[in-house]
C-alpha cells in the first residue's frame, strides 16, 4: 500500500512537472472562448483567451503560446489582419475558427499561412483532433541537411513512389523535399496513398478528415485537393499524382 502511495505521488510530480501546452484562443465571442478553454483544459492545455485581434497580437508578440485559435470575424482588428501581421515575424501554428462558408476567405486564410480551417458550428472533439495533431507536427519539422541534401525518410514513415508520409509527425515529403499540409489536406492524402490506384469517392474523403458530426459539402474537399495539388506543384512542378475521375472521386498514383 506504501508503495503504491509513493509511486502516485511520482506519477502526480511528473504530472505537475510536465509543460502543458499553451492554447492562446482569440475570439469576440465570449461563450465560445469559455467552452472551448474549459474542454482544451480538461484535455491537458493551458489557455489564453483573447476578445479581441489588437489586443491578441501585442500578448502572442510578447508571450508567445504553442498555437493559436483565431476566430475571422473581430472588432479593432479580424482574423485576417490578425495572421497577417503575426506571420511578417512568427510562423505560430493557426487554426481558423470561423461562422464564414465562403470558399474565397478559407482560400485567403490558408494562402496567409493559417494551418488549418474549422467553420463554425463545429465539433469540440474535431478542434482538440486538429490542435494536437498541429502540435505533433510542429515537433517533426525536418529540415534539409547542411550539405542542402534531404533528410533521409523518417523511420516508421509510409512510401507511396515519390511520396513519403510519416503520420506519427506528420510529415510529408515528395522526392525527399518537405510539403507543408494542413491536418485535412494530410488526412485526405493518407486516404488516397493508402491505396494507390483505387479511387476515393468525396464522401469517403470527408471520413477520413472530419467526424461524423460534422457536414462537409463536396465543394470544400474539392478545395483541399486544389491547394494540395498547389503545394505539390511548388516543389515539382510536373506533380500528377493526384487524379480526378469526374463524378466519382479521385486517386493516387505513385508510379
Amino acid at each position: 500500500m506504501d508503495a503504491t502511495r509513493a509511486e502516485a505521488a511520482d506519477l502526480a510530480e511528473v504530472a505537475r512537472d510536465t509543460p502543458r501546452p499553451v492554447i492562446a484562443l482569440v475570439d469576440d465571442d465570449r461563450n465560445i472562448l469559455t467552452t472551448v478553454s474549459i474542454a482544451l483544459q480538461a484535455e491537458g492545455f493551458t489557455t489564453r483567451l483573447y476578445t479581441d485581434g489588437e489586443a491578441a497580437l501585442a500578448a502572442l508578440l510578447e508571450s508567445p503560446p504553442d498555437m493559436a485559435v483565431f476566430d475571422i470575424k473581430m472588432p479593432r482588428m479580424d482574423g485576417m489582419e490578425l495572421l497577417r501581421r503575426l506571420r511578417e515575424v512568427s510562423a505560430l501554428p493557426v487554426i481558423f475558427l470561423t461562422s464564414k462558408d465562403d470558399e474565397a476567405d478559407e482560400e485567403a486564410g490558408l494562402e496567409l499561412g493559417a494551418d488549418d480551417y474549422i467553420a463554425k458550428p463545429f465539433s469540440l472533439r474535431l478542434l482538440i483532433a486538429r490542435i494536437r495533431a498541429i502540435l505533433r507536427r510542429g515537433d517533426a519539422v525536418l529540415p534539409a541537411g547542411s550539405n542542402g541534401e534531404p533528410e533521409p525518410r523518417p523511420a516508421g514513415s509510409i512510401a507511396r513512389g515519390r511520396l513519403t508520409m510519416d503520420p506519427a509527425r506528420h510529415y510529408v515529403a515528395w522526392d525527399g523535399k518537405p510539403v507543408s499540409l494542413t491536418v485535412t489536406e494530410f488526412l485526405m492524402l493518407e486516404a488516397l496513398a493508402a491505396r494507390p490506384g483505387v479511387i476515393k469517392s468525396r464522401n469517403q474523403l470527408m471520413d477520413a478528415a472530419y467526424t461524423d458530426d460534422v457536414f462537409v459539402d463536396d465543394r470544400t474537399v474539392d478545395s483541399h485537393i486544389k491547394r494540395m495539388r498547389r503545394k505539390f506543384r511548388a516543389v515539382d512542378g510536373e506533380f500528377s499524382a493526384i487524379s480526378t475521375l469526374y463524378g466519382a472521386g479521385y486517386s493516387f498514383s505513385e508510379s
